[in-house]
């Protein structure tokens, strides 16, 4: 259960996928253009029920940035392996944290020992 930037609990969780064209992709761009690849994108994320919240081409090492809210790991994980297997994409992906998730992790309490310790 991810928290939203308004301290509500939501189901959906926060993730960004980082890709970068393989050869192959870039000639489906080049014939598809980037509104296109975008309306596809965002049906395959729909399509384990979650949304696409932004999508930003990039230069650099990256080429695509999607920002997804997706139900679960399992979501995720589907999208990243079947994206990745297509070969058009080399797949990266990052979970985003709210400040309100990262500030209920500074209040637990956490027992670990310095190696050597």
């Amino acid at each position: 259960m991810a928290i939203d930037h308004l301290g509500k609990e939501n189901s959906m969780a926060k993730y960004m996928f980082r890709t970068s064209y393989t050869r192959s992709g870039l000639k489906g761009l080049l014939a598809e253009g980037g509104s296109g690849r975008e309306a596809a994108l965002r049906q395959t994320v729909e399509s384990v029920g979650g949304s696409l919240e932004g999508f930003y081409y990039a230069f650099g090492d990256t080429d695509l940035i999607l920002i997804v809210d997706l139900p679960d790991e399992a979501a995720a994980t589907a999208l990243s392996l079947n994206i990745a297997a297509a070969g058009a994409l080399t797949v990266s992906v990052t979970v985003l944290l709210t400040p309100e998730t990262v500030d209920k992790a500074v209040g637990k309490s956490v027992s670990y020992r310095l190696p050597g310790a």
